[in-house]
């Protein structure tokens, strides 16, 4: 679920009394500071890893803003089809190389119009500057990492663009709707980074405030004209330490909406929200990554040790005991809502917990490199609440192995992306995905493709790269499903992230709003909620 875009989703722990009331505390605060008597709806959220630049931000807590503050060519409706949003058209030519965008009439926040430039100036800048999200760009003709213009795009005048790709990919259109690319007015480009922190958008809310590690909040855009239009006065995301105070907030009448519930809640919250409660699957992943950089992680000992790992994890147990069947047990690298899905991918096996295949491989890399490591440790980030699967994973593995294993938690979301972006991390770590848009291979190319925007473990196999290539360019949705299978066949040798469960969205809502809806992707169609 980085989301997003590594997600990920956020799930849900146990926090301690002192955590839950320094966080009640921020929130009575933040609350407060609406002013004027706005009647906000107070949704929970996470502090932006990254200034609000939408093709450089790729997960949740900056996501949820951007999605809302800014519009591309199309949206993804709360089903996840793809509808139009600023584009009039997007024409292909017979063979899916070249694309004919028309855009309807429309402006930024401050009234300046949105033109083809605002969206080829802003693709271009994404790859120029290597931004977390310019692979998204790859197959545009003359893509290469940090080109300044990509020859693919063509500004044809300030309605008409066109777009021609290195080969044929016929779910092109499809992708348009997310972030990535979205456009960027003029002013951007004066200083990048001042701008994120005080966006003008184009979407149906503009950013009015963001108090760092507090809130963030957006109010309805006077500007836009798109069928995404705000049904209520603004959106307060406050940021909380983690997801118990904002339950206890929900039941308290201080929280309106909630995205995901604590697991310490599991066995309640359905009996405490009543038909406010939401459980519902969505196109979710979630994993942990072990880098191939870290010491008896590489080559053939590497993929022994993932694989004797991923057979030490109890996922039947670990789901039904800490997660109460609110997830389930992964079976590939996607997720089931998608079309395309299969359940008997080459190779799946090696997620099934079996303690005397996990020993035996465990003693094959020892044979090619005894293991010298003080403990194997899982980086988490507490505010998300990863604690107690993280236990009972690191459990199961010292259990099982013979070997120290135990759970390292960051204080945030953002300290722990910081490092993992930045490639300090020095450990395991907590991953996952939340579709961007609805494919396959949404799942696989920017995780796993060499060089893709969240490929966290710098994992990179021509294989695999060949497999996705080819399934881009299939002729049908089922002949690229098929491509996307096989490649995840490569993926379940190599194990570059040790697949876990695919999460339910579990999250609820306060007798204070009605309308809302949880989409395809986990998160509440912020847009349509009313607040009485």
């Amino acid at each position: 679920m980085t989301i997003k875009k590594t997600i990920a989703a956020l799930s849900a722990a146990s926090m301690t009394l002192a955590l839950a009331a320094c966080s009640s505390d921020s929130n009575d605060s933040s609350t407060g500071a609406a002013g004027g008597g706005e009647n906000y709806v107070l949704a929970d959220g996470t502090e932006p890893q990254n200034p609000l630049i939408p093709a450089n931000t790729n997960e949740v807590g900056g996501g949820r803003i951007v999605d809302s503050i800014y519009a591309g060519l199309a949206y993804y409706d709360a089903d996840g089809e793809t509808k139009l949003e600023l584009a009039e058209s997007i024409e292909p030519n017979d063979d899916n190389t070249m694309f004919t965008i028309k855009l309807k009439d429309s402006t930024f926040s401050d009234g300046t119009p949105v033109t083809s430039k605002s969206f080829v100036n802003a693709w271009n800048y994404a790859v120029a500057n290597d931004q977390l999200n310019a692979s998204f760009f790859s197959g545009i003709k003359g893509y290469k990492e940090g080109v300044e213009s990509l020859e693919g795009l063509k500004v044809v005048d300030d309605k008409t663009f066109t777009i021609e790709l290195s080969s044929p990919e016929s779910d092109f259109p499809q992708q348009l709707g997310y972030s990535a690319f979205y456009p960027l007015p003029e002013v951007a480009f004066d200083d990048m980074d001042a701008f994120g922190q005080n966006p003008i958008g184009n979407g149906p809310y503009k950013l009015a405030e963001w108090n760092h590690n507090q809130d963030a909040t957006i109010v309805p855009n006077e500007e836009y004209k798109g069928d995404r239009k705000p049904a209520n006065d603004g959106i307060r995301f406050v940021f909380y330490a983690g997801q118990d105070a904002a339950y206890a907030d929900l039941l308290a009448g201080n929280l309106d909406v909630l995205e995901t519930v604590p697991d310490a809640a599991f066995d309640v919250y359905e009996a405490d929200l009543g038909d406010r409660a939401i459980n519902q699957p969505y196109a979710g992943f979630q994993s942990f990554t072990i880098g191939e950089n870290l010491e008896h992680f590489g080559g053939e000992e590497g993929k022994l040790r993932r694989q004797a790992i991923s057979h030490a994890i109890n996922r039947e147990e670990i789901t039904g005991t800490i997660f109460k069947n609110t997830r389930t047990p992964a079976t590939d690298f996607t997720s089931p809502v998608l079309p395309g899905f299969s359940p008997n991918i080459e190779g799946n096996d090696v997620v099934k917990y079996d303690p005397e295949k996990a020993k035996e491989l465990w003693a094959q890399a020892d044979e090619i490199n005894e293991w010298t490591s003080p403990s194997f440790e899982i980086a988490y980030n507490s505010d998300g609440g990863h604690k107690s699967w993280v236990d009972a994973v690191s459990n199961g593995i010292k259990n099982t192995l013979g070997i120290e294993a135990v759970g390292t938690p960051y204080p945030d979301f953002k300290s722990l992306r910081d490092d993992v972006t930045n490639r300090t991390i020095k450990s395991a770590f907590r991953t996952g995905w939340q579709a961007d848009y609805p494919s396959l291979g949404n799942f696989l190319a920017p995780l796993y493709a060499t060089g893709g925007s969240s490929n966290d473990g710098d994992y990179s196999n021509p294989e695999f790269d060949q497999l996705l290539k080819e399934a881009s360019t299939a002729g049908s949705q089922d002949e690229a499903a098929a491509k996307y299978n096989e490649a995840q066949a490569v993926l379940f040798k190599d194990l570059p992230s040790i697949p876990l469960w695919y999460p339910n969205a579990t999250g609820g809502y306060s007798e204070a709003v009605d309308n809302v809806t949880f989409s395809w992707k986990s998160q509440p169609v912020y847009y349509e909620i009313t607040k009485s």
